[in-house]
């Protein structure tokens, strides 16, 4: 269960693909993610074409769904990390 701090992320931002995987009517979006809901992720993900050389961080509103798709990536061979109390808790630097 890989987590990553709101610090440690606000440090490395650039090192990471992020992912938020809230619905699509959600507001909000850290600056240089990529929305792909929960749902489409788990099920479509050969479409999304993710990255291997970085590692992924994921979100949704408080961490747990991007728990849940942190787990799904890692299964699926990912490097992936959950953004540690979600976007409800992330300040921008």
């Amino acid at each position: 269960m890989g987590v990553i701090s709101q610090i440690d992320f606000k440090k490395r931002i650039s090192e990471f693909f992020i992912i938020d995987v809230r619905e699509l009517d959600e507001d909000g979006l850290i600056n240089g993610a990529v929305r792909i809901p929960l749902g489409d992720l788990l099920t479509q993900l050969k479409f999304f074409n993710l990255p291997t050389n970085k590692e992924i961080v994921c979100y949704c509103r408080s961490g747990n769904r991007s728990q849940i798709a942190v787990d799904f990536l890692i299964k699926k061979g990912f490097r992936a990390l959950n953004l540690e109390g979600g976007i409800k808790s992330f300040q921008p630097l």
